[in-house]
């Protein structure tokens, strides 16, 4: 299937062919293109609406449960944010990962 971006995308107020180019917000690379004289820019409409999901992830609060899993502790990973690192970084399920203490109070698990 053809992406919208593949086509070529015209300027509307200077009608010269706008260039591709890559934004980054948040660590995402959204895929855009740019007018080289006007400067005006169009997000691709995939990217935003991923981004925009990631926005509405990260605005919620998930309250789980620590448990006792042999001598050891295990906290559950709301299936919502497992769905969503799994479609941005096609990280597979049973998967290491990496998991520091960054502040008291805060760890940091990350998915490779």
């Amino acid at each position: 299937m053809k992406d919208i971006f593949d086509a070529k995308i015209m300027c509307e107020k200077c009608d010269v062919r706008m260039l591709p180019i890559t934004v980054e917000k948040s660590g995402f690379h959204l895929r855009a293109v740019q007018c080289e004289k006007c400067g005006e820019r169009i997000m691709h409409p995939e990217d935003i609406s991923n981004y925009n999901h990631y926005n509405h992830i990260k605005s919620k609060v998930y309250i789980v449960k620590l448990r006792m899993v042999g001598n050891s502790h295990a906290v559950s990973i709301p299936k919502e944010i497992v769905d969503f690192i799994h479609q941005r970084n096609h990280a597979k399920m049973n998967e290491v990962v990496k998991l520091s203490f960054e502040d008291f109070g805060r760890l940091s698990l990350i998915f490779q």
